[in-house]
């Protein structure tokens, strides 16, 4: 099967993994990049960041299509070997809705597992991708 035949699967990244120069360091290959943002989701920080359902609040961050092994390889690493797929919808910047798979941890952080300096990291990454300036200044 050629690289071109390999089935790909969208997944909408929040984190640090919106960042597709970490991606291919870490051996994938993302394609089909897109800005996109997940309703009734807010972004919580703590040792990393997660999504957690919250009724009101629009969560925003980039879509790339990863083949099967990409993500099983990508989410068996410890460090995020905890998140589990949801599904969501994800609205993309033309407004056009598409479904997407959301790694996220089941149990929300405690505040004492804050993470600073990822937040700082995640709030320049966010800048330099394109995302909301509201959106970006409010990640803490």
């Amino acid at each position: 099967m050629t690289e071109a035949e390999v089935r790909r699967i969208d997944l909408f990244f929040y984190g640090l993994f919106m960042d597709e120069a970490l991606l291919r360091e870490k051996g994938v290959k993302p394609v089909n990049r897109r800005l996109a943002s997940v309703e009734n989701f807010s972004l919580v920080i703590g040792a990393r960041a997660t999504l957690v359902p919250h009724a009101g609040q629009t969560a925003y961050g980039v879509i790339f299509s990863l083949t099967h092994a990409e993500v099983d390889a990508l989410y068996s690493e410890s460090s995020v070997s905890a998140y589990r797929p949801e599904a969501v919808a994800a609205q993309l910047q033309d407004g056009s809705i598409t479904a997407a798979l959301c790694f996220n941890l089941p149990e929300p952080p405690s505040p004492e597992e804050r993470n600073p300096e990822y937040a700082s990291r995640l709030r320049d990454l966010a800048r330099r991708t394109g995302l909301p300036p509201g959106y970006v200044s409010s990640i803490k």
